[in-house]
């Protein structure tokens, strides 16, 4: 039994270095940004408290309300896309017997390159002018379309693009899911004669809900602090038609250097996430089996 402490006791002392300097890379960014948002802060200047005034502001500020409403749809739509169709794909790679390792292996290239990358390619491919985006629609009849030009379609274009690059990530761990499920139930509806959508609907849906809450809590956390795609392709245009709060935060940072008002945009973004999380985790909880 002392043996067993005294090795407990070692471990603990040999962790604690490395919990503590976790809890210190995390502690301290967060403390400052929340010293920084209760003072008023201009780049070069002396910082000046103002309590709760940047956030009295931000409240007052027109354009959070549009970056909180585009920050949410964006979110929503990009979120609905990636898991309906990660959920397909799953299912067409877990009825796959030939090459499903080499289809698996190409499905992961979107989400392994640099968003820089990302961004750049489809610059390219949704150009008005020399793009094959409109080419194609050329082909099939339809009329030229502006993409991450146009204020009605920048948002839907760039769920679009987040789609395709992170739809892989949640079919492979819907695909995950997929494998676990115990076979017994499918052996048990098909001898009842069940058809495919009436066990999708009724057993394989049910038992991916867990599954399929984890893959939204993960996108979750990136979607709702969406930066990389959007700066790269649009910088929150056009005018402010993807203008999310994390773009807008960074703008009001390091474009306007009102770095207090900026911290406190980005408290509210981090509290928004945890919020979604801590929500998601709950929902997990009951619908897990």
């Amino acid at each position: 039994m002392s043996q067993s402490i005294g090795t407990r006791r070692q471990l603990y002392a040999l962790s604690t270095p490395a919990v503590l300097f976790t809890l210190l890379l995390i502690a301290f960014p967060f403390g400052y940004t929340v010293w920084l948002s209760l003072h008023e802060v201009a780049m070069g200047g002396t910082p000046r408290f103002a309590g709760a005034g940047n956030y009295a502001a931000m409240l007052r500020d027109a354009e959070f309300w549009n970056g909180l409403w585009i920050t949410f749809g964006l979110y929503l739509l990009s979120l609905l896309l990636q898991l309906v169709l990660g959920t397909w794909v799953a299912l067409l790679l877990h009825g796959a017997k030939r090459l499903s390792g080499v289809v698996r292996t190409l499905m992961i290239s979107p989400f392994v390159l640099p968003p820089v990358v990302v961004g750049m390619m489809w610059l390219v491919i949704l150009d008005p002018a020399i793009g094959a985006a409109n080419w194609l629609l050329q082909q099939g009849g339809l009329p030229r379309s502006d993409w991450l030009a146009s204020p009605t379609w920048v948002i839907p274009t760039v769920a679009l693009i987040d789609t395709w690059q992170w739809t892989p990530y949640v079919a492979l761990i819907v695909l995950g899911g997929l494998q676990s499920l115990p076979p017994n139930v499918y052996e048990a509806a098909q001898i009842d004669g069940a058809s495919r959508a009436r066990i999708f609907r009724r057993i394989t849906l049910p038992l991916l809900l867990p599954t399929l809450v984890t893959a939204a809590i993960l996108r979750s956390v990136d979607l709702l602090r969406f930066f990389d795609i959007i700066y790269i392709t649009t910088q929150g245009g056009p005018g402010n038609a993807s203008n999310t709060l994390n773009i807008y935060g960074f703008r009001k940072g390091f474009e306007f250097f009102e770095i207090g008002y900026a911290s406190a945009l980005m408290i509210t973004l981090s509290t928004i996430v945890l919020g979604a999380v801590l929500v998601m985790t709950q929902a997990r909880k009951r619908v897990a089996w």
